[in-house]
Protein backbone atom coordinates (compact mmCIF):
# COMPACT_ATOMS: atom_id res chain seq x y z
CA UNK A 1 0.00 0.00 0.00
CA UNK A 2 1.59 3.30 -1.04
CA UNK A 3 1.80 5.94 1.48
CA UNK A 4 0.88 9.44 0.69
CA UNK A 5 3.97 11.17 0.16
CA UNK A 6 5.90 8.04 -0.88
CA UNK A 7 8.90 9.10 -3.61
CA UNK A 8 8.85 12.56 -2.06
CA UNK A 9 11.83 14.27 -0.78
CA UNK A 10 11.23 17.04 2.43
CA UNK A 11 13.49 19.57 4.28
CA UNK A 12 12.15 20.87 7.82
CA UNK A 13 14.06 23.32 9.80
CA UNK A 14 14.62 23.37 12.92
CA UNK A 15 13.58 19.87 13.20
CA UNK A 16 15.78 19.18 16.11
CA UNK A 17 13.67 19.16 18.76
CA UNK A 18 9.59 20.17 19.65
CA UNK A 19 7.59 20.65 16.49
CA UNK A 20 10.32 19.93 14.04
CA UNK A 21 11.09 17.20 15.01
CA UNK A 22 7.17 15.80 15.00
CA UNK A 23 7.13 17.37 11.74
CA UNK A 24 10.37 15.54 10.44
CA UNK A 25 8.75 12.23 11.96
CA UNK A 26 5.39 12.77 10.29
CA UNK A 27 6.69 13.01 6.83
CA UNK A 28 8.80 10.18 7.20
CA UNK A 29 6.13 8.30 8.59
CA UNK A 30 3.88 9.56 5.40
CA UNK A 31 7.01 8.26 3.13
CA UNK A 32 8.57 11.11 2.43
CA UNK A 33 12.43 10.94 2.48
CA UNK A 34 13.57 14.14 5.31
CA UNK A 35 16.74 16.09 5.35
CA UNK A 36 16.44 16.96 9.03
CA UNK A 37 17.70 20.49 9.59
CA UNK A 38 18.76 21.71 12.80
CA UNK A 39 20.94 24.48 14.03
CA UNK A 40 21.66 22.65 17.36
CA UNK A 41 22.00 25.32 19.56
CA UNK A 42 20.43 24.89 23.18
CA UNK A 43 19.25 27.67 24.14
CA UNK A 44 15.76 29.01 22.55
CA UNK A 45 17.49 32.82 22.49
CA UNK A 46 19.90 31.37 19.94
CA UNK A 47 22.47 31.16 22.47
CA UNK A 48 25.17 27.96 22.99
CA UNK A 49 27.58 26.17 20.97
CA UNK A 50 26.04 24.82 17.87
CA UNK A 51 25.76 21.01 17.58
CA UNK A 52 24.93 18.28 14.95
CA UNK A 53 23.55 16.11 17.67
CA UNK A 54 19.75 17.32 17.95
CA UNK A 55 19.51 16.88 13.86
CA UNK A 56 21.76 13.36 14.03
CA UNK A 57 19.64 11.90 16.38
CA UNK A 58 15.88 12.84 14.53
CA UNK A 59 17.67 11.68 11.35
CA UNK A 60 18.58 8.62 12.79
CA UNK A 61 15.44 8.29 14.50
CA UNK A 62 13.75 8.46 11.24
CA UNK A 63 16.01 5.69 9.52
CA UNK A 64 15.38 3.26 12.27
CA UNK A 65 11.98 3.45 11.52
CA UNK A 66 12.47 1.95 8.13
CA UNK A 67 12.59 5.51 6.32
CA UNK A 68 15.13 7.70 4.63
CA UNK A 69 16.75 10.89 6.06
CA UNK A 70 20.05 13.14 6.34
CA UNK A 71 20.71 15.51 9.19
CA UNK A 72 22.08 18.99 8.14
CA UNK A 73 23.85 21.21 10.49
CA UNK A 74 23.54 24.63 9.20
CA UNK A 75 21.73 28.41 10.20
CA UNK A 76 19.27 29.13 8.00
CA UNK A 77 19.17 32.64 8.44
CA UNK A 78 22.42 32.28 6.47
CA UNK A 79 21.63 32.74 3.06
CA UNK A 80 24.58 30.71 2.00
CA UNK A 81 23.84 28.15 4.27
CA UNK A 82 20.07 28.15 3.45
CA UNK A 83 21.46 27.51 -0.32
CA UNK A 84 23.60 24.36 1.12
CA UNK A 85 20.69 23.18 2.47
CA UNK A 86 18.24 22.78 -0.52
CA UNK A 87 21.56 21.79 -2.58
CA UNK A 88 21.96 18.92 -0.14
CA UNK A 89 18.32 17.67 -0.71
CA UNK A 90 18.11 17.98 -4.36
CA UNK A 91 21.67 15.97 -4.51
CA UNK A 92 20.82 13.41 -2.07
CA UNK A 93 17.35 12.40 -3.58
CA UNK A 94 17.10 14.07 -6.72
CA UNK A 95 14.90 16.80 -6.07
CA UNK A 96 13.52 18.81 -3.69
CA UNK A 97 9.46 18.49 -3.32
CA UNK A 98 8.23 19.96 0.49
CA UNK A 99 10.06 22.82 2.60
CA UNK A 100 8.89 23.09 5.67
CA UNK A 101 10.08 26.34 7.94
CA UNK A 102 10.00 25.88 11.32
CA UNK A 103 13.13 27.22 12.56
CA UNK A 104 13.30 29.79 14.74
CA UNK A 105 14.31 31.56 18.25
CA UNK A 106 13.00 33.52 20.97
CA UNK A 107 14.51 37.02 22.34
CA UNK A 108 11.14 38.40 24.41
CA UNK A 109 10.91 41.57 25.66
CA UNK A 110 9.05 44.77 26.03
CA UNK A 111 9.07 47.14 22.81
CA UNK A 112 10.60 50.13 25.65
CA UNK A 113 12.85 47.97 26.83
CA UNK A 114 13.93 45.89 23.44
CA UNK A 115 17.45 46.34 22.28
CA UNK A 116 18.12 46.51 18.53
CA UNK A 117 20.18 42.91 18.54
CA UNK A 118 16.81 41.76 19.79
CA UNK A 119 14.80 43.09 17.11
CA UNK A 120 17.19 41.90 14.40
CA UNK A 121 18.02 38.25 15.34
CA UNK A 122 14.78 37.64 15.82
CA UNK A 123 13.35 39.03 12.41
CA UNK A 124 16.49 37.19 11.32
CA UNK A 125 15.80 33.96 12.04
CA UNK A 126 12.35 33.71 11.71
CA UNK A 127 11.33 36.15 8.71
CA UNK A 128 15.10 36.14 7.16
CA UNK A 129 15.22 32.16 7.75
CA UNK A 130 11.98 31.53 6.11
CA UNK A 131 13.00 33.89 2.93
CA UNK A 132 16.44 32.33 2.28
CA UNK A 133 15.23 28.52 2.40
CA UNK A 134 12.27 29.63 0.01
CA UNK A 135 14.12 31.55 -2.49
CA UNK A 136 16.62 28.74 -3.24
CA UNK A 137 13.21 26.17 -3.35
CA UNK A 138 11.79 28.06 -5.60
CA UNK A 139 14.29 28.67 -7.83
CA UNK A 140 14.91 24.69 -7.88
CA UNK A 141 10.76 24.37 -8.63
CA UNK A 142 10.64 27.40 -11.36
CA UNK A 143 14.11 25.76 -12.99
CA UNK A 144 12.00 22.40 -12.97
CA UNK A 145 9.07 23.39 -14.78
CA UNK A 146 10.72 25.11 -17.11
CA UNK A 147 12.60 21.88 -17.71
CA UNK A 148 9.41 19.90 -18.21
CA UNK A 149 7.48 22.81 -19.80
CA UNK A 150 4.92 22.76 -17.25
CA UNK A 151 3.84 22.59 -13.52
CA UNK A 152 6.09 20.25 -11.05
CA UNK A 153 5.21 19.20 -7.38
CA UNK A 154 6.25 21.60 -4.60
CA UNK A 155 4.81 22.42 -1.27
CA UNK A 156 5.98 25.24 1.70
CA UNK A 157 4.46 25.20 4.95
CA UNK A 158 5.40 28.13 6.43
CA UNK A 159 5.27 28.49 10.35
CA UNK A 160 3.34 32.08 11.98
CA UNK A 161 2.00 32.01 15.31
CA UNK A 162 -0.88 33.67 17.28
CA UNK A 163 1.26 36.03 18.58
CA UNK A 164 0.69 37.76 15.34
CA UNK A 165 -3.10 37.08 14.88
CA UNK A 166 -3.70 38.25 18.38
CA UNK A 167 -0.59 40.04 19.99
CA UNK A 168 1.91 39.88 22.29
CA UNK A 169 2.60 42.31 24.40
CA UNK A 170 6.42 40.98 25.34
CA UNK A 171 7.14 39.17 21.44
CA UNK A 172 7.08 42.60 19.38
CA UNK A 173 9.88 41.13 17.33
CA UNK A 174 8.84 37.55 17.17
CA UNK A 175 4.51 39.30 16.59
CA UNK A 176 6.39 41.35 13.57
CA UNK A 177 8.40 38.41 12.16
CA UNK A 178 5.25 36.13 12.18
CA UNK A 179 3.41 38.85 10.36
CA UNK A 180 5.93 39.22 7.89
CA UNK A 181 5.77 35.47 7.25
CA UNK A 182 2.35 35.67 6.47
CA UNK A 183 2.87 38.02 3.89
CA UNK A 184 6.22 36.18 2.90
CA UNK A 185 3.10 33.27 2.47
CA UNK A 186 0.56 34.31 0.20
CA UNK A 187 3.13 36.56 -1.99
CA UNK A 188 4.64 33.37 -2.57
CA UNK A 189 1.49 31.37 -3.42
CA UNK A 190 0.62 33.43 -6.09
CA UNK A 191 4.15 33.65 -7.45
CA UNK A 192 4.55 29.96 -7.84
CA UNK A 193 1.37 28.82 -8.17
CA UNK A 194 1.61 28.42 -12.10
CA UNK A 195 4.54 26.25 -11.74
CA UNK A 196 2.61 23.38 -9.45
CA UNK A 197 4.17 25.15 -6.29
CA UNK A 198 1.51 25.95 -3.07
CA UNK A 199 2.44 27.92 -0.03
CA UNK A 200 0.91 27.82 3.24
CA UNK A 201 1.08 28.92 6.95
CA UNK A 202 0.46 27.19 9.88
CA UNK A 203 0.03 28.96 13.80
CA UNK A 204 0.58 26.29 15.91
CA UNK A 205 0.27 25.95 19.32
CA UNK A 206 2.46 23.19 21.35
CA UNK A 207 4.37 22.41 24.18
CA UNK A 208 8.10 22.98 23.31
CA UNK A 209 11.33 24.64 24.03
CA UNK A 210 9.50 28.24 23.03
CA UNK A 211 6.51 27.69 24.84
CA UNK A 212 7.83 26.39 28.03
CA UNK A 213 7.30 29.24 30.07
CA UNK A 214 3.99 30.11 28.36
CA UNK A 215 2.26 26.56 28.81
CA UNK A 216 3.70 26.34 32.42
CA UNK A 217 0.30 26.31 34.25
CA UNK A 218 -0.88 23.78 32.06
CA UNK A 219 -0.79 20.20 33.50
CA UNK A 220 0.68 17.21 31.26
CA UNK A 221 -2.20 14.50 31.15
CA UNK A 222 -0.66 11.78 33.92
CA UNK A 223 -3.47 8.97 32.41
CA UNK A 224 -1.38 8.19 29.51
CA UNK A 225 -3.77 10.34 27.23
CA UNK A 226 -1.80 12.74 24.66
CA UNK A 227 -1.32 15.75 26.04
CA UNK A 228 -3.36 18.60 24.66
CA UNK A 229 -0.25 21.00 23.49
CA UNK A 230 1.99 17.98 22.38
CA UNK A 231 3.57 18.74 19.09
CA UNK A 232 1.76 15.46 17.54
CA UNK A 233 -1.32 17.46 17.50
CA UNK A 234 0.11 19.86 14.72
CA UNK A 235 2.20 17.67 12.35
CA UNK A 236 -0.31 15.74 11.00
CA UNK A 237 -1.34 19.01 9.25
CA UNK A 238 1.79 19.43 8.27
CA UNK A 239 1.83 16.12 6.38
CA UNK A 240 -1.76 17.31 4.70
CA UNK A 241 -0.52 20.04 3.44
CA UNK A 242 2.86 18.52 1.93
CA UNK A 243 0.41 15.86 0.04
CA UNK A 244 -1.40 15.71 -3.19
CA UNK A 245 -4.51 15.85 -1.13
CA UNK A 246 -3.78 19.38 -0.67
CA UNK A 247 -3.46 20.31 -4.17
CA UNK A 248 -6.14 23.09 -3.70
CA UNK A 249 -4.66 24.70 -0.92
CA UNK A 250 -2.86 27.61 -1.58
CA UNK A 251 -2.00 30.86 0.40
CA UNK A 252 -4.47 29.68 3.45
CA UNK A 253 -3.15 30.60 7.11
CA UNK A 254 -4.26 27.65 9.49
CA UNK A 255 -4.80 27.49 13.41
CA UNK A 256 -3.91 24.27 14.78
CA UNK A 257 -3.78 22.87 18.26
CA UNK A 258 -4.96 20.17 20.41
CA UNK A 259 -7.43 18.60 17.93
CA UNK A 260 -8.61 21.49 15.99
CA UNK A 261 -7.68 23.71 12.91
CA UNK A 262 -9.04 26.64 12.38
CA UNK A 263 -9.05 28.26 8.74
CA UNK A 264 -8.31 32.06 9.07
CA UNK A 265 -9.96 34.58 6.53
CA UNK A 266 -8.16 37.25 4.95
CA UNK A 267 -8.97 40.95 7.03
CA UNK A 268 -12.25 42.18 6.25
CA UNK A 269 -13.45 45.70 5.70
CA UNK A 270 -15.33 46.38 9.02
CA UNK A 271 -17.01 49.50 8.37
CA UNK A 272 -16.64 52.09 5.57
CA UNK A 273 -16.52 55.84 5.88
CA UNK A 274 -17.18 58.47 2.86
CA UNK A 275 -16.35 62.44 2.73
CA UNK A 276 -19.16 64.55 1.99
CA UNK A 277 -16.95 66.76 -0.12
CA UNK A 278 -13.57 66.52 -1.98
CA UNK A 279 -11.69 65.20 1.24
CA UNK A 280 -12.54 64.97 4.95
CA UNK A 281 -11.75 67.38 7.41
CA UNK A 282 -10.53 66.69 11.26
CA UNK A 283 -14.03 67.62 12.60
CA UNK A 284 -16.14 65.00 10.06
CA UNK A 285 -13.52 62.22 11.11
CA UNK A 286 -13.89 62.94 14.29
CA UNK A 287 -17.55 62.83 13.95
CA UNK A 288 -17.50 59.68 12.40
CA UNK A 289 -14.70 57.80 13.89
CA UNK A 290 -14.48 58.29 17.58
CA UNK A 291 -18.01 57.51 18.29
CA UNK A 292 -17.55 54.61 16.09
CA UNK A 293 -14.85 53.57 18.12
CA UNK A 294 -16.23 54.16 21.64
CA UNK A 295 -19.02 51.40 20.68
CA UNK A 296 -16.23 48.85 20.43
CA UNK A 297 -14.73 46.63 23.11
CA UNK A 298 -10.98 47.82 23.06
CA UNK A 299 -9.53 44.20 22.92
CA UNK A 300 -12.33 43.34 20.16
CA UNK A 301 -9.02 41.47 18.28
CA UNK A 302 -8.34 39.17 21.37
CA UNK A 303 -12.21 39.04 22.12
CA UNK A 304 -12.67 37.52 18.23
CA UNK A 305 -9.36 35.43 19.09
CA UNK A 306 -10.96 33.90 21.73
CA UNK A 307 -13.98 32.80 19.87
CA UNK A 308 -11.73 29.83 18.43
CA UNK A 309 -10.22 29.05 21.97
CA UNK A 310 -6.76 30.94 21.54
CA UNK A 311 -5.16 32.78 23.65
CA UNK A 312 -2.17 35.25 23.24
CA UNK A 313 1.14 34.25 23.14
Amino acid sequence: MSLPLDGLSAIVTGAGRGLGRAEALELARLGAAVVVNDYGQPGRDGSGEASAAPAEEVAEEIRAAGGRAVAHLGDVSDHEQARALVELAVETYGRLDVLVNNAGILRDRMIFSMSEDEWDSVIRVHLKGHYNTTHFAAAHWRARSKAAGGPVYGRIVNTSSEAFLAGSAGQPNYAAAKGGIVGLTTSTALALAKYGVTANAICPRARTRMTEDVFAGFEEPGDGRLDALAPEHVSPLVGYLASPAAANVNGQLLVVHGGMVAVVERPRVAAKFDATKEAFSFDELDELLTPYYADRPANETFAAAEVLGLKRG
